[in-house]
């Protein structure tokens, strides 16, 4: 029976609680949204949020609310996704595309400061959005003492479990949890803004949307300004019903992540590809298993489509991806001008491919998918 790349954890648990605003006929923004941003804020700390209909709708709201000129630049990595150009462009702004380490998926403090070092007066950044690529948190502090605001996406980092001895990896401050296995207690992002999607594919799961939170007074006080926006723009009590849970079940599903990732990481150590590796000690909530090929992705796949499990390019949704493949997108061309100094993030693009890992694998599914890895050509 085929393997697919990637499957949402949805249980019964979910199902009766969106059976049930179905049922009582709250499904439009309600109750429930509020009651999801009241439980979002015990495990993110933030000091406001708001609930929205997706990702592209927060970035637009947390950019709008940082007031930039018209023309002013956005830094973003070259592997964000891709919807952020199409957002950034269509507001008058210019995507600054940054490049990457090549031995881990984000954006430096190095690569930054060598971008603004390269775009000179071209054009005046007024914002960084800092995407958690894969998981992976880049080191957001030496980020933010470049002086610019910070705008965080953890869409794919969230629920960063602590370690044995109660301290916690993550996009935090220095404070430490005292009670091991929390998802970011006590502590949280540095942004001045974060967005926590809650697509298909993100940590977290209603089917849609996205939180958008100020995680500061000053920050709070200027998104409050959109604490009142239309139904269409806010997160309906159906979608709000699925991601309670989820939240709720974090943990659980976090630790069989981290059980299945272990598997993985072992049979990896018997092959010629490479593994990213988490900045200093921080830990990794294995949002994915991903590895860097040193051969060729079309062989990788054939081999993988002969043991019948899915794999995929890491980054096909990127901007990266979508300026390789349509040329003919407006947003494509621009990104494709500009990419001449992201030879890493490219590079990646190529070689980077993800294999299954999700919580609903069974024992048997993880035992497949681990002698495919260890056995890759």
């Amino acid at each position: 029976m085929k393997i697919e790349v990637y499957s949402p954890t949805i249980r019964r648990k979910e199902m009766d609680a969106v059976l049930t605003a179905m049922v009582e006929d709250k499904i439009g923004p309600g109750d429930r949204t509020r009651l999801l941003i009241q439980i979002a804020r015990e495990y993110i700390h933030f000091d406001y949020a708001i609930a929205l209909r997706s990702p592209a709708i927060a970035l637009h709201l947390a950019l709008k609310a940082l007031n930039p000129q018209p023309g002013q630049g956005i830094i973003i990595s070259a592997l964000s996704p891709g919807y952020y150009s199409v957002v950034i462009e269509d507001m008058g702004l210019r995507p600054l595309y940054c490049d990457v380490s090549p031995s881990f998926p984000c954006m430096s403090r190095e690569t930054i400061e060598q971008l603004i070092k390269e775009t000179g007066n071209e054009t005046t950044a007024c914002c960084i959005v800092l995407h958690h690529t894969l998981g992976y948190i880049p080191d957001t502090g030496s980020i933010s003492e470049l002086g610019l605001p910070v705008i965080e996406d953890i869409s794919h980092s969230y629920g960063v479990l602590s370690d044995e001895d109660g301290t916690t990896g993550g996009p935090a401050t220095s404070e430490k949890s005292t009670e091991p296995g929390e998802l970011f207690p006590k502590e949280r992002p540095q942004g001045v803004f974060t967005i926590l999607g809650l697509e298909e594919r993100d940590v977290l799961t209603s089917g849609g949307g996205a939180l958008l939170c100020a995680m500061n007074r000053r920050g709070s006080a200027v998104l409050r300004n959109y604490g009142e926006l239309p139904p269409e723009y806010r997160l309906p009590d159906v979608n709000a019903a699925m991601a309670i849970v989820q939240f709720k079940e974090a943990k659980r599903n976090q630790e069989k992540r981290r059980e299945f990732a272990r598997v993985y990481t072992q049979s990896s150590l018997r092959t010629h590809h490479k593994r990213f590796v988490p900045l200093e000690d921080g830990d990794y909530n294995n949002y994915a298993f991903s590895l860097v090929l040193e051969t060729g992705f079309k062989d990788v796949l054939a081999y993988a489509r002969k043991k019948e499990i899915v794999i995929e390019s890491a980054f096909e949704q990127t901007v990266q991806a979508q300026a390789a493949s349509d040329t003919g997108n407006r947003n494509a061309v621009s990104a494709q001008r500009d990419y001449n100094h992201c030879p890493a993030a490219y590079s990646l693009s190529l070689r980077t491919v993800l294999f299954p890992l999700y919580p609903r694998l069974g024992v048997q599914e993880v035992e497949r998918v681990s002698k495919l890895i260890m056995t890759l050509p």
